[in-house]
């Protein structure tokens, strides 16, 4: 992969991830603070617990921290999955977010 096709598809994800959140605040009580900076999308929940998604563009990987540990994805030409084996960024993103938010969540792209 090229780095404009990292890029493409990361800005995608990222862009993916800001609107879940919209839509979560929107049809759920669970009040969602997420802040794009850059390559970086922080999700802060009500209990002030956080999930960091960033680009690291040298690696064409998308890392994602959350309070369950540390988590590398990169595109396998379909998705977005854990170099260690661990699932589908978005799978992974709504498993540590329903954690964290103490309530289901469901992040989609």
């Amino acid at each position: 992969m090229t780095d404009l096709e990292f890029m493409d598809r990361a800005e995608k994800l990222l862009l993916a991830v800001e609107q879940s959140c919209d839509r979560i605040n929107d049809t759920t009580d669970a009040d969602l603070d997420g802040q794009r900076t850059g390559g970086m999308v922080t999700i802060t929940f009500r209990n002030r617990s956080q999930i960091v998604i960033n680009l690291q563009k040298p690696l064409h990987e998308i890392w994602m921290a959350a309070q369950s540990g540390g988590y590398h994805f990169r595109h396998d030409g379909t998705s977005w999955m854990d170099t260690k084996g661990a699932g589908e960024f978005f799978a992974a993103l709504s498993h540590n977010a329903t954690l964290q938010a103490g309530q289901a969540l469901q992040f989609t792209d």
